[in-house]
């Protein structure tokens, strides 16, 4: 008996989705279709109300006055630890040539302290390279911060301004395409805004 009821009341509820679904159907005849029939029946057909934003982060920042200053002053820095590093670097070389050219005359315990010398040396070159390798990039950081907060602020402002959903940034590929019915490129807009 408790079947039979079951049977009933599940039967009852299909018929019911299934009156439902071609209510909806005949009031919403689009709903029915595929999804791609759809995407292809309408294409720039309708307006839309949904509007969006793309730009190349990339080249708008790299317009940017602040962005150039910033750069100008990491290549002055890189070039300063680049200097040093190589003065360190023909240090070595120097001392590791008169070693060379003393080895057959140097006592054995001369020898290994000469040995230990260019070995401390070239353990504190290496050093140095990784502590200017980390110096320059927290500088980059710390150099390029502001200004990727200015370039931000001006974007949201910007679509703000426009009343967009969004801006994408569509560097490395990442937007491989764009309805421009709906997309509005800013590009130009930014640039203007961040100079």
């Amino acid at each position: 008996m408790k079947h039979l009821i079951l049977l009933s009341l599940f039967s009852a509820m299909t018929m019911m989705a299934s009156a439902q679904d071609v209510a909806t159907a005949a009031e919403y005849p689009e709903s029915s279709a595929p999804v791609l029939q759809q995407a292809g029946s309408r294409q720039n057909n309708t307006p839309s109300s949904f509007r969006f934003g793309y730009l190349s982060y990339t080249s708008v920042l790299k317009l940017m006055p602040d962005y150039m200053a910033a750069q100008r002053n990491l290549d002055d820095l890189r070039t300063k630890y680049d200097l040093e590093m190589k003065r360190v670097e023909n240090e070595f070389n120097q001392k590791y040539e008169q070693f060379l050219e003393g080895q057959h005359d140097f006592a054995p315990s001369i020898l290994q302290k000469r040995q230990a010398e260019l070995q401390e040396l070239m353990d504190k070159n290496i050093a140095f390279k990784q502590k200017a390798q980390q110096l320059l990039k927290d500088a980059e950081t710390k150099a390029y911060a502001p200004v990727y907060q200015r370039l931000d602020a001006v974007i949201q402002r910007v679509g703000q301004a426009l009343g967009l959903a969004f801006i994408l940034n569509t560097d490395a590929h990442a937007v491989p395409f764009i309805n421009t019915a709906s997309g509005v490129d800013v590009t130009a807009t930014v640039i203007d805004a961040v100079k």
